[in-house]
């Protein structure tokens, strides 16, 4: 630890209220005292803060790098986030997480490439058949930041059924309630759900009323990328709620959301009524967004669930035949009240490729679908989907045009929605922009540019808000005895430099970024990519 005194700062202490030019000793990785006109004491290093903000470090409790502290070779991870003042971070999000895994080596398969544009390719070495093992390994992994994760209950179903739409029998529904037990007594901070992907999509409010109970009893929080963020946008929403009701647990509604033209400054304003209206009536229930107006996910999910049918062998001999191509093309062309069809509601041509996991598809990247059915003289957009979906095994990422600015600023300012990256790791040279630069870009754009956010506003939506939201303790605020993660920043020069064109671009303008004491950054310089701990929930 290095003990030092941060003097002469504007202090955002991360509750939302003004700034207090004041000064923060650091002792032993903890905030010591905080005070004007502290003397520096023997053997502290003064850090003079004059004309900066100095700010708790970022939480981002929605990030999909579970398996990037096993990857000895790519440690840059940590430097994208430490340049943003991202010092802590919640893996296992949207229900995937890469634990537990299916003991059978065959779904196991299916699962990892399945989850691959999320969470990116897994190495061979990377099984944890428990939620328990997983933590183990990260305990004696090397963090860069502080680390939390949380259990998704997609990879529980997958380890009990499979990819099966079947409805799980008695005795299934209470081995996935065990296994979430399980990891949240191992230090879980949570469990979280995708029902928009497969096998979660066949899941009911009953049946996840039953199996989340043990989340409801030790107080931990569900979140949730909720079935629909389209057309069924409020119907999802509505879901989420019953779904935290039946379990009597708290629900966070994970980058929150209304996709489709037809939807824009309408729907949002209706899903929140919805939100406003449970928490009303003494119900938890939150949200959080991504400061974009493009969201970023799997090639596979433009695939309705009734075409897969909890078949993933099946589902890829299914699109080789002209006959089952024509039925996608079909079902493609229909409204389906349980699923979002992003082809009606957005278009092809608002659909971008941005990872492709084999070197053939790799040229695709950064096309949109009209642009490859051009450029490879394919016969529709069906055809070239089924064919990338076979040659990349479906271990395509994508890009969507899927939302307005203005939805994404009524959701900035509403008072219960903190701020998230929802960085996802497909193996690609050009991540959605949101991996490098999401939380200086709420200051650049929200707060600088166009005044959606006061900057203690922002503060407080990246640091003490979405802390509480996971129960982290001791984190997020500048408050005596709290953990000594602070950023040190000018706000008119710390920035977001990735772009959708060029998405592997740092963070600029990050004077010092301290975490547990130490001093992780200076002058946008890494100076460490250990000083991260692992934090697990009793």
């Amino acid at each position: 630890m290095d003990d030092m005194l941060i003097k002469n700062g504007l202090v955002y202490d991360g509750t939302g209220g003004p700034p207090q030019r004041t000064d923060i000793r650091i002792q032993d990785g903890r905030i010591a005292e905080i005070g004007k006109n502290l003397t520096t004491l023997w053997g502290e290093r003064l850090l003079d803060a004059s004309g900066l903000a100095v700010t708790p470090g970022f939480v981002d409790i929605h990030r999909h790098f579970d398996q990037m502290p096993f990857r000895e070779n790519d440690q840059n991870y940590g430097e994208v986030m430490l340049r943003q003042g991202i010092t802590t971070a919640v893996t296992g999000n949207c229900g995937i997480s890469a634990a537990p895994q299916p003991e059978k080596a065959q779904i196991r398969q299916e699962m990892r490439a399945y989850y691959a544009p999320v969470l990116g390719n897994f190495a061979d070495g990377d099984f944890f058949r428990s939620f328990p093992a997983y933590l183990k390994a990260l305990e004696k992994a090397s963090l860069p930041v502080n680390t939390a994760a949380a259990v998704g209950m997609g990879a529980v179903r997958i380890c009990v059924n499979g990819f099966s739409q079947k409805k799980l029998t008695k005795h299934q529904r209470t081995q996935c309630s065990q296994m979430i037990k399980e990891a949240l007594e191992a230090g879980a901070c949570g469990v979280s759900l995708g029902l928009m992907y497969l096998p979660e999509c066949y899941e009911t409010v009953e049946e996840l009323g039953e199996i989340l109970k043990p989340a409801g009893q030790a107080g931990k929080t569900v979140t949730i990328h909720i079935r629909g963020e389209g057309d069924s946008l409020v119907k999802s929403v509505a879901e989420a709620i019953a779904i935290g009701r039946a379990a009597g647990c708290r629900m966070e509604v994970s980058h929150f959301k209304s996709c489709g033209a037809g939807n824009w400054d309408r729907e949002i304003h209706k899903a929140i009524s919805l939100i406003q209206e449970a928490r009303e009536e003494g119900q938890e229930v939150f949200c959080d967004f991504y400061p974009y107006d493009c969201a970023s996910t799997t090639l596979m999910s433009l695939l309705p669930p009734s075409f897969v049918q909890g078949d993933m062998g099946q589902m890829t001999e299914k699109i080789k035949t002209e006959q089952g191509q024509q039925e996608l093309r079909r079902l493609l062309g229909e409204t389906d009240p349980d699923w979002d069809n992003y082809i009606l509601s957005l278009g092809w041509d608002r659909i971008t490729i941005s990872s492709g996991d084999s070197k053939e598809c790799g040229q695709y990247v950064g096309m949109t679908m009209p642009e490859i059915v051009k450029a490879f003289h394919y016969s529709d957009e069906v055809a070239a989907l089924c064919d990338l979906l076979i040659k990349d095994k479906g271990n395509t990422a994508i890009v969507l045009q899927s939302m307005c600015r203005e939805d994404v600023d009524t959701v900035a300012r509403f008072p219960d929605s903190c701020v998230i990256s929802d960085a996802i790791y497909a193996d690609t040279d050009n991540p959605h922009p949101r991996m490098y630069g999401a939380f200086p870009r709420v200051i650049a754009d929200f707060v600088k540019k166009r005044e959606v956010l006061s900057l203690e506003e922002a503060v407080y939506k990246m640091t003490l808000l979405p802390a509480l939201r996971m129960n982290l303790p001791e984190i997020g605020a500048v408050r005596k005895g709290f953990r000594a993660d602070l950023n040190v920043f000018d706000p008119e020069i710390f920035t977001d430099k990735s772009t959708y064109q060029e998405g592997k671009r740092l963070a600029q303008g990050l004077r010092w970024c301290i975490l547990n004491g130490k001093i992780a950054v200076e002058n946008d310089r890494v100076l460490s990519l250990s000083c991260g701990r692992l934090i697990k929930l009793a």
